[in-house]
């Protein structure tokens, strides 16, 4: 069983990666659902939280459904840091996670995110100067290295954890890599094979089927998966992998019903928690893979992205439940 600081997250744990204007509250509430084990928000900037910037705070919402939930924050100045870290602390989160891996250069350029990783000692004081800041787990989430010529991700691994952190998430990427390429998990499996290693070592990175999750799981020996992009539009996926670790099998994919309660739960949900503008268009990035795959499927698809009005986007909803509805999904032999 790997555990979180005193929280048990179960055995080989899927956890739900944060990404920016993904990892909101109602898609949360779906992976909950469809079986992920830990869910992280959206990541925040410790500087707009301390300056009470109205797009940081909102990100602060969590729900007792979806336990245990960590709160991810970035930034590179320690003060910043550690007021945010009182900030997140009122919500009452699970997990406070640092964010050491993000590749967008409006973070690098400040020296958060990815760009930390060239300065690996500012890494580790700051994650240690934040575990003694809270009681709150301190967790990690970074990249192999900063490029191909300085991944180091044995020893800062180790570091992060003799400084305290209780768990720690690895991309197989440098930054320099951005998403381009393959995910290299075997950096990542040296990490979890280092005997001085104790706390537990979670893969991401290209876990994109049921068999790349078990092949994480068993050729490389980590401690758990962290899905990104594979859930997008797909909260099922996290059923998907955990049925197969049950028997082997595929689950039969979820039917054209499910899809369009789901899209229909989805839009309704972001309206609530974001209002009407923001909640249609944030939830624009779904559709596709929640109608993956349908013949003749683009004009409605196309209605679903560009109309701004919720009326409409539910009225295609409607029409494609009309036309649609006793579409069957191959299942994946």
């Amino acid at each position: 069983m790997a555990k979180i600081g005193n929280i048990d997250v179960g055995n080989f744990p899927l956890l739900l990666a944060p990404m920016e204007d993904v990892s909101d509250p109602p898609f949360r509430a779906l992976c909950k659902e469809q079986g992920a084990d830990v869910v992280y928000t959206e990541f925040i900037s410790s500087e707009g939280l301390i300056r009470d910037a109205a797009k940081s705070l909102i990100k602060l919402d969590i729900y007792e459904k979806e336990r245990p939930v960590g709160i991810q924050i970035f930034g590179a100045n320690l003060d910043s840091m550690l007021r945010s870290v009182e900030i997140v602390e009122k919500t009452k989160p699970d997990i406070i996670d640092i964010n050491f891996g993000c590749p967008v250069k409006k973070v690098v350029s400040k020296g958060a995110g990815a760009g930390i990783l060239k300065d690996i000692d500012l890494m580790v004081s700051l994650t240690e100067a934040m575990v003694k800041h809270t009681d709150v787990p301190i967790t990690v989430k970074t990249r192999l290295g900063w490029d191909h010529d300085s991944i180091k991700i044995v020893e800062v691994a180790e570091r992060l954890q003799d400084v305290g952190c209780k768990a720690i998430s690895i991309h197989g990427r440098t930054r320099a890599q951005m998403y381009k390429g393959d995910a290299d998990w075997n950096p990542i499996a040296k990490v979890k094979n280092n005997p001085r290693m104790h706390i537990p070592v979670f893969g991401n990175g290209d876990v994109n089927t049921p068999e790349r999750a078990v092949e994480m799981r068993d050729k490389y020996g980590l401690d758990g998966a962290m899905i990104g992009r594979a859930s997008i539009g797909n909260p099922w996926f996290f059923r998907e992998v955990k049925h197969f670790f049950e028997t082997g099998e595929h689950l039969a994919p979820p039917s054209m019903q499910e899809r369009i309660d789901i899209a229909r739960r989805h839009l309704q949900m972001a309206i609530d928690w974001k209002g009407e503008k923001l909640g249609v268009f944030e939830t624009r990035r779904h559709y596709t893979n929640y109608f993956k795959g349908i013949p003749d499927f683009k004009p409605y698809r196309t209605k679903m992205v560009t109309c701004d009005n919720p009326a409409d986007v539910f009225a295609a909803f409607d029409e494609v439940e009309q036309l649609f509805g006793d579409y069957q999904f191959e299942s994946v032999v």
